[in-house]
């Protein structure tokens, strides 16, 4: 029998709708939901562990999403038929979920717990990354699991200069903004997204148009829990807590920790410090109120540090290194550093150092995307390496991170829109982070620009990016530019944002307080603005212009089309004439199909082979044009004519038969011409009688005039007459 059913219906106002449902599917976890919108589906389950590892003093929270091949009826790529490790794209959702969730649990909650998500059914006209945040809170509402409220997460478009809530992708491909956005019903917690160089004021109306979607998706959470029957919260065993020693650590480091931030001092320097008082705390305490709470020292002393710090930003305006509020760190810039590379800059800002390469090739190298829900292809791709020396840190190395590919996804959306639409190339950045202390994702964006610039590349405009920070006690605030590693934590907010010169075109925060005013987001993004101009002035000092010709060392890619049906002549049989072509000349040679032409690009460093295979190419696909003259060669003598090759066309040959040399008579080919002559003659296509194309020599040069009858009536011989 098919157990009951409990569904909500959210409207999104167009006609479309996401259905709630719950009650048949996964009833054993702590929650479950399956979230429908059109013929998508997604299944979300939570469960958390019911009891803790008390040596544990953090959530161990795994947001888990997956698309399965078989939601879109397709088979997986590769080798082995089944999914194996995550893709970029769903680590991406994850992360987009895991931000907004993770905050709204209680901090002293420890049980490990785990929310799954996965496609079950794919829609092509609904983007499911889009539902995931919504389908994750929806099944912990159904829990007893401790969780403050619900959330819901939605993706933003905007089109002809009309919002829109959850596009499709064919909406989203002509939309100047994508944003995905994450919030409760009184609180904006997340906002990622790209934008082709949106205003400040043009960005906040898009996160508030989202949030009112948003706060209709969180009432719907509650009423599908008040159908379902709310669960009391589950009994959980609290950190243990001893305010007597909270106090006497606060009171002894307060006004030490207050001291040090003062002293304008560097990242090692301040971080000895600041242990050496929490060294010094251990001395507060006797051995045996060590031995039982010796564990809250870190945490007590960690909090009297945050608030020293934040207080002396928000009563002094004076930071840990000892800049104001709105200044920028020291930056230096170099391009060129690599002399292998295709492109290469380094920017150092402060203690974030960011080495930037940059090479090009054909769409052989486009960065291919495989995925139930998004099949296609990178033209333009960026990688971003974040190895633990970066830090002063020795640690294993366990593969590319969630965090690395996060970080690259957002420096790549705040370039990509800056490569022109007709760049030939394949573009691919590697960002290699050599020291950090601040943000490195924006350090990246910095020194792809300039290392684009460098190889060539024609960007539409440089792009900066600054990571800033916000700091307020309700009643005051202070917005920070450029935050230091250090900072990073303490605030209440922090975000990034890219852009040029004309507007934002990438952008990432998380909000961590409750109510944050519009006024105070639209203040911070507008300081940020301040800060990406200066930044974006430092990378034009150092190089103002992109380079116009590619390095010397570096592929040229020349673009040509052929028609379709000779496709299969440049390639040859086996691949044989495009294989010895490429050896012959030093080159790459791609060939792709577009509807009737095919699309060939050359690539490789001597312009003499790249010459070579572009006459290769016009040989090939030389057809000569009815009464057009054409320079010709004689390659070989024959006894009825001599056969000739186009000179703009090698290969190409035609007979030019004996009858076609001159008007006079010719008895043999070679009284007229021999090998290796050149001359020109008149094409005038396959001629209906032969079959054969006709080519003349004659016909280019002046007739002799007939000759006159003589006196006595008889004519004088003819010798042009054939004869009979």
């Amino acid at each position: 029998m098919i157990p009951e059913v409990k569904q909500e219906i959210i409207e999104l106002g167009d006609g479309r709708t996401i259905i709630l449902e719950t009650g048949k599917l996964a009833k054993q976890a702590d929650g479950s939901v399956v979230v429908r919108m059109g013929n998508a589906m997604l299944l979300a389950t939570v469960v958390s562990a019911k009891t803790s590892d008390p040596s544990i003093d953090f959530l161990p929270l795994t947001v888990d999403y997956r698309e399965k091949f078989a939601a879109a009826g397709r088979f997986p790529g590769g080798f082995f038929k089944r999914e194996a490790r995550p893709s970029d794209q769903e680590i991406l959702t994850m992360r987009l979920v895991d931000r907004v969730l993770r905050p709204l649990f209680p901090k002293d909650y420890h049980a490990e717990t785990q929310v799954m998500i996965q496609l079950m059914s794919h829609d092509e006209n609904v983007m499911p990354d889009a539902l995931a945040g919504l389908a994750a809170s929806a099944c912990i509402q159904l829990s007893d699991i401790p969780f403050e409220y619900p959330i819901s997460e939605v993706r933003v478009a905007r089109v002809d200069g009309e919002f829109i809530i959850n596009p499709t992708k064919a909406q989203l491909e002509e939309a100047d903004m994508d944003i995905m956005v994450g919030a409760s019903e009184d609180t904006v917690a997340m906002v990622e997204g790209e934008m082709k160089e949106v205003s400040e004021k043009e960005m906040a109306d898009a996160i508030k148009f989202a949030h009112e979607a948003i706060k209709v998706q969180c009432e719907a959470q509650k009423k599908l829990a008040e159908k379902v029957g709310v669960q009391p919260t589950r009994e959980y065993e609290s950190e243990k807590e001893n305010a007597e020693m909270a106090q006497k650590i606060y009171d002894f480091a307060y006004e030490k920790c207050y001291t040090i931030a003062k002293d304008d001092t560097g990242k090692q320097e301040r971080g000895e410090r600041f242990a050496e008082v929490k060294e010094a705390c251990q001395a507060l305490f006797t051995e045996e109120e060590i031995e039982a709470d010796g564990d809250l020292i870190g945490k007590y002393f960690g909090k009297a540090q945050k608030e020293a710090v934040r207080n002396l930003i928000l009563d002094e305006n004076i930071r840990l290194d000892g800049r104001k509020t709105t200044d920028i760190r020291p930056i230096w810039c170099e391009v060129d550093y690599l002399p292998s590379t295709h492109g290469s800059s380094i920017f150092t800002r402060g203690e974030t150092q960011a080495l930037a390469t940059v090479t090009l090739g054909t769409s052989r190298e486009a960065n291919v995307i495989d995925l139930p829900s998004e099949q296609g292809e990178e033209r333009f791709y960026l990688h971003y390496n974040f190895p633990p020396f970066s830090t002063g840190e020795a640690r294993p190395l366990r593969g590319t991170s969630r965090r690395e590919v996060g970080h690259g996804n957002l420096a790549q959306r705040a370039l990509k829109n800056m490569i022109p639409v007709d760049c030939p190339y394949t573009v691919r950045i590697v960002s290699e982070v050599l020291e950090s202390n601040g943000s490195s994702s924006m350090a990246t964006v910095c020194a792809g620009t300039m290392a684009l610039l460098d190889a060539g590349v024609q960007m539409k405009k440089p792009v900066s990016g600054i990571a800033m920070g916000l700091i307020t006690d309700g009643d005051k605030y202070a917005v920070l530019s450029d935050i230091l590693g250090d900072e990073d934590h303490l605030g209440d907010m922090d975000f990034k944002v890219t852009g040029t010169e004309d507007g934002i075109t990438a952008c990432q925060m998380d909000i961590k307080i409750k109510g944050l005013s519009y006024e105070i987001l639209e203040n911070a993004l507008n300081q940020a603005r301040d800060g990406r101009m200066h930044i974006l002035g430092k990378l034009t000092d150092t190089i103002p212009t992109a380079n116009e010709q590619v390095k010397a060392h570096a592929p040229k890619i020349i673009t040509t089309s052929i028609p379709e049906n000779f496709i299969g002549a440049l390639i040859g049989p086996g691949g044989k004439t495009i294989q010895e072509l490429q050896k012959a000349t030093e080159t790459t040679i791609v060939i792709n199909e577009e509807g009737d032409k095919g699309i060939v690009e050359i690539l490789g460093t001597n312009q003499a082979g790249i010459d070579q295979v572009l006459a290769k190419i016009k040989a090939i696909t030389f057809k000569p044009q009815v009464g057009e003259v054409y320079d010709v060669k004689v390659v070989k003598i024959l006894d009825f004519g001599a056969v000739v090759e186009y000179l703009e066309a090698p290969g190409n040959e035609v007979l030019l038969h004996i009858s076609e040399l001159a008007w006079e008579r010719t008895n043999a080919v070679t009284d007229v011409v021999n090998l290796g002559d050149t001359f020109k003659v008149k094409y005038f296509g396959v001629d209906p009688k032969t079959r054969k194309e006709k080519v003349s020599r004659k016909a280019l040069l002046q007739r002799p005039p007939r000759e006159e009858k003589k006196d006595d009536g008889h004519k004088k011989p003819n010798h042009h007459k054939k004869s009979e």
